[in-house]
């Protein structure tokens, strides 16, 4: 592994904004009155590189630097952005979302920032002090692991991405506040032909670290499972039709979860009642052994973060405590109105977007059982190994979702892959009927869509049983 230095790059250290600027800023935010003004500062650098067929397809980089601007006057917000860093261009858009917000009004607001305190990077490693070389050397010895599985392999795509994104937020409540994100990824998706036609298979790693990812996984075995997959689904029977037990394997199921309750636990769907748990705090929601988290503090996860972006520090909130619905996730505007603190899940894609409630790392946490009994018990069913990506109502909570790879069970072994399917259900339902929970927990990462904006998530969960899903098979 080529090793390179992590020091910062000088002026990396330096505020996006100077504290005496973001103080005139906002002051002009607020001089024809509002309720608060927030200044979000970002600079964001990225690179990437693919390799298809065992070729460079794409080797790039990029940087952009920018604010957005928010005002608050009652219910009505103003929003401008600028990638003009200046003090001119600050003003022009303080002035711009202060006229959206309101028109009219009066008096004048002081504004006081706290200290700044300096945010570093988390990374040991900081990917831009990485020659590209050593980045594209991991995708061809991805693309040789995946190869070497065997000649049903035809085709291999490898991918690398890294993210350095430093932020800034100032608001008039008294916020002011940075963050230095370091995101690496790498993920391999491999073609299988044969007799049943072409299959896929797919594997990722990512990590809110740096470079150092790679001196602890393993990429060759990556690309192996990757491989594995996508053979094995040459020789896969048809998934059977209606209504079975399904064991979800350690981690892979967190998505279903994620979609499936955690976005109807976000208080903008709350506050529309556009969700299924809409006051429904305080009543048993699931099977008691259930307990739901959702917590941006976990060092490393996909979903981590030191303050969100409304300048809140990222919390570990319980959302439902075995079986119980005790909270919903907040950003700022939410909790405002219910008169209650963030509960650090305002996110945004970028400075030219709003903030709103997001999920971090969402997971369920492990129980007692052993993952291989928990299978032992199930006489007939589906094992899911991986699951795919799916859809939800937040209103209903119907959701249906695809599976990757997945397998047969019969008289409590696991027996004979099983072609792609979809899970069907309802997800307060799915919830109450999980019966059993392993201790094998981890965590998977991934990038969730919400209203045209994506930001990295991470989700997880232990094995465990659901006594009944639909499975929309093609087997008589």
């Amino acid at each position: 592994m080529q090793q390179a230095s992590s020091k910062v790059a000088a002026g990396d250290d330096a505020p996006l904004i100077e504290p005496p600027v973001l103080e005139r800023v906002l002051q002009v935010a607020v001089r024809r009155g509002a309720d608060m003004a927030e200044v979000f500062a970002e600079d964001r650098q990225t690179s990437g590189a693919s390799l298809d067929g065992r070729k460079v397809e794409a080797l790039s980089s990029g940087r952009e630097r920018g604010a957005g601007i928010r005002v608050v006057v009652g219910e009505t917000t103003g929003f401008a952005h600028t990638a003009d860093l200046s003090e001119q261009g600050l003003l022009a858009a303080a002035t711009a979302a202060a006229a959206v917000a309101r028109q009219g009004g009066g008096g004048v607001r002081e504004v006081a920032l706290p200290a700044r305190r300096p945010a570093g990077p988390g990374a040991e490693v900081l990917p831009s002090t990485v020659a590209k070389a050593a980045k594209l050397e991991l995708l061809a010895r991805a693309d040789e692991a995946a190869r070497a599985a065997g000649g049903a392999i035809t085709q291999v795509t490898a991918a690398y991405g890294d993210v350095r994104r430093r932020v800034l937020v100032a608001s008039t409540d008294g916020v002011l506040a940075e963050d230095d994100q370091v995101r690496t990824r790498l993920n391999v998706l491999c073609v299988a032909s044969g007799d049943a036609g072409m299959q896929t298979g797919y594997e990722s790693v990512a990590r809110t670290v740096g470079f150092e990812l790679f001196d602890r996984v393993d990429v060759d075995e990556l690309a192996r499972t990757a491989a594995a997959r996508a053979i094995s689904k040459l020789s896969a029977r048809p998934a059977p039709s209606g209504e079975l037990p399904v064991v979800l394997a350690g981690g892979s199921g967190g998505i279903l979860f994620h979609e499936a309750c955690g976005h109807g636990l976000e208080a903008d769907h709350i506050a529309k009642d556009a969700s299924v748990y809409t006051g429904r705090v305080g009543e048993l929601v699931a099977s008691p052994l259930v307990t739901l988290v959702d917590d941006g503090t976990l060092v490393g996860e996909w979903g981590n973060f030191a303050v969100d972006d409304e300048g809140r520090p990222a919390a570990r909130n319980v959302l439902i405590d075995h079986g119980i619905l005790t909270d919903y996730m907040w950003d700022w505007l939410r909790a405002r109105k219910e008169g209650r603190p963030s509960s650090g899940n305002g996110r945004r894609q970028s400075y030219r977007h709003l903030p709103m409630v997001r999920m971090t790392n969402t997971f369920l946490l492990p129980g007692p059982e052993d993952p291989e009994e928990i299978v032992a018990q199930t006489p007939r069913g589906v094992y899911v190994a991986k699951l795919g990506g799916g859809q939800v109502n937040t209103t209903t909570g119907d959701f249906v979702f695809g599976t990757t790879e997945a397998y047969l069970i019969e008289n409590g072994r696991i027996t004979e892959p099983l072609r792609d399917a979809n899970l069907i259900g309802n997800g307060p339902e799915i919830l109450r009927r999980v019966d059993a929970v392993a201790g094998d927990f981890s965590l998977t990462p991934g990038t969730c869509g919400k209203d045209g904006q994506s930001v990295p998530v991470g989700c997880g969960q232990a094995t465990l049983r659901v006594t009944g899903i639909t499975v929309g098979g093609t087997a008589a």
